[in-house]
């Protein structure tokens, strides 16, 4: 059969850079499987694969002992070898992460430790001097380089792994959002736009939408995705010699969030952001974007309020850089300060599908749940996509585990 209907041995929901990799990674194990990915849009690789700022992470931010931590160095490791078979552009370029002053010093102290212990390769503290060796229009009294971080154009990735999976008998359907699932016979029923899937093994990575499709399934309600529009803007050609890599802050230890940061991309943007606002939409890559059944389902949800009212400051700082180019610029220009309002253009835009807890808390490494005979990739954020390959592995473990 060449369509995504009838019977599959595998069914993946989500043809996102983790959706198609572990299509791929159970493939190469079942070579002889049926395996059907079923994706919402018209091409792979949309959302948060195809519109974050394409940096591959070396996983220096992770808490010890996480997933993220655990995925991220092997994933990044496993991404490059990937690129270089595939021929999909990328390049190491590194990463400094600039303390400005001795308040940070601290927060920067722990970041080198969780970065030794996740056993991130090459990292070393450099001192001012140094910063300025390696971004000259950089300012800081002590900063981290990361030389194995880098860029990646991450929707060639996931374009890469489609063919391969289309090549060796695999179908990937596109236009076709799935409604829903149930039991039958030992397998389960999937109801999506061509019809019906009846899978021996379902996994769901459908990230704004995941915990939609797992509720609907059976799985607990805690955690619900929250969609947080981040917003860039660009170096005109003509500044682009202001960043030579990736130029970021040390981040708020409370928040997933890694701040606005000077970020340099494959096809020689310099992107400056991203800011993090709650949206109305979980597709609103325009800020007037506001769909009612994702509004409500953020306002209804308890951590929402939560959330909001222990973070209330930095949501007005966000709402503020949202809204004033020049603030925007400002925050850039602590780091890089020849910067100028002028020297911009806007930018693109991504939607980050974070997960949040009923008690508020902004959950900050990967989730799973299961329902419904299927398996559900809750919370799959940053650093996912470098880690997509390495995340692939787990998932066809544990689905294997319980068939």
């Amino acid at each position: 059969m060449n369509d995504a209907t009838g019977d599959c041995d595998l069914a993946i929901v989500g043809a996102g850079i983790v959706g198609l990799a572990t299509a791929r990674e159970l493939q190469r194990r079942d070579p002889g499987a049926r395996i059907v990915v079923l994706e919402r849009e018209d091409r792979v690789g949309t959302h948060q694969t195809g519109s974050n700022s394409g940096v591959a992470h070396a996983g220096i931010y992770y808490k010890p002992g996480s997933l993220k931590a655990k995925l991220c160095v092997d994933g990044l490791r496993r991404l490059y070898d990937f690129c270089d078979e595939h021929g999909v552009a990328y390049e190491r370029c590194g990463k400094v992460i600039v303390a400005l002053d001795r308040s940070e010093l601290g927060r920067l102290d722990e970041l080198e430790r969780r970065g030794r212990s996740n056993g991130v390769p090459g990292l070393r503290r450099i001192s001012a001097q140094e910063i300025r060796e390696l971004e000259p229009h950089a300012t800081g009294i002590d900063g981290l380089h990361s030389p194995q971080t880098g860029i990646v154009d991450f929707a060639g990735v996931a374009r890469a792994l489609a063919a391969q999976l289309e090549a060796d008998g695999a179908v990937v359907a596109t236009s076709c959002p799935v409604g829903g699932f149930g039991p039958e016979n030992g397998h389960t029923r999937i109801r999506h736009a061509q019809g019906e899937t009846r899978a021996r093994r379902v996994i769901v990575c459908a990230g704004a939408w995941s915990d939609r499709l797992a509720v609907a399934a059976g799985a607990p309600a805690d955690p619900r995705i929250v969609p947080f529009r981040g917003g860039y803007l660009k170096l005109v050609p003509g500044r682009r010699h202001l960043v030579r890599s990736l130029i970021y802050p040390v981040p708020d230890p409370d928040l997933p969030f890694l701040g606005v940061h000077l970020t340099k991309r494959v096809d020689g943007e310099i992107l400056l952001g991203p800011t993090a606002l709650v949206v109305g939409a979980l597709d609103a890559y325009r800020l007037r974007t506001v769909r009612p059944r994702d509004l409500r389902a953020t306002l209804a949800w308890p951590g929402s309020w939560k959330m909001m009212r222990r973070f209330w400051r930095t949501g007005i700082s966000e709402l503020r850089m949202a809204a004033s180019r020049r603030a925007f610029v400002a925050a850039c220009a602590r780091y890089v300060p020849e910067l100028r309002t002028e020297d911009v253009t806007g930018g693109p835009a991504g939607i980050r599908a974070q997960a949040v807890g009923r008690d508020g808390a902004l959950v900050d490494d990967f989730v799973f749940s299961e329902a419904a005979g299927a398996l559900f990739v809750r919370n799959a954020p940053s650093p996912a996509a470098t880690s997509s390959l390495a995340i692939a592995s787990h998932i066809a473990d544990r689905a294997l585990q319980t068939h």
